[in-house]
């Protein structure tokens, strides 16, 4: 499983859709996960919310575990240091904070709603992204 081919990459992109719409339609939330986690954290704080938010991030490991399950997954190998891994966690976390959404919350359910604050926000993420892989890789040679 080292090339990912155009029916893996359709299917999984159908998947994440799939799984965002039919959030978005039985719940009425948007799937970021930076915001379920927020709310799932606020057990007691609310009605019923977060439950559902406790549940749907608890179904995303176990979701990821079927798939491995089922078929060959790839040998990873985790090369960065600890503490430079718990940095950059720190980082997005902020970054999601300051951005009132993450990636899945903007990049997929703010897009496919035309939302143009995260229309704004999946740019600069995207731009963010292109530009540390050009300095990681260009400019301090890693």
């Amino acid at each position: 499983m080292t090339e990912l081919s155009p029916i893996a990459a359709i299917a999984g992109g159908l998947l994440i859709g799939l799984a965002a719409a039919l959030f978005l339609l039985l719940t009425g939330r948007i799937a970021g996960i930076s915001g379920l986690t927020a709310i799932a954290t606020r057990i007691g704080s609310g009605g019923t919310p977060w439950a559902q938010a406790a549940s749907f991030i608890v179904g995303l490991p176990i979701g990821a575990w079927l798939i491995a399950s089922f078929v060959r997954t790839p040998d990873i190998a985790v090369t960065s240091s600890i503490p430079l891994l718990i940095a950059a966690g720190l980082l997005v976390g902020f970054g999601t904070r300051l951005s009132n959404g993450c990636t899945s919350g903007h990049g997929v359910c703010g897009v496919a709603r035309l939302s143009q604050r995260s229309l704004v926000a999946t740019a600069i993420f995207m731009a963010c992204g292109a530009l540390t892989v050009f300095v990681m890789r260009h400019v301090l040679g890693g």
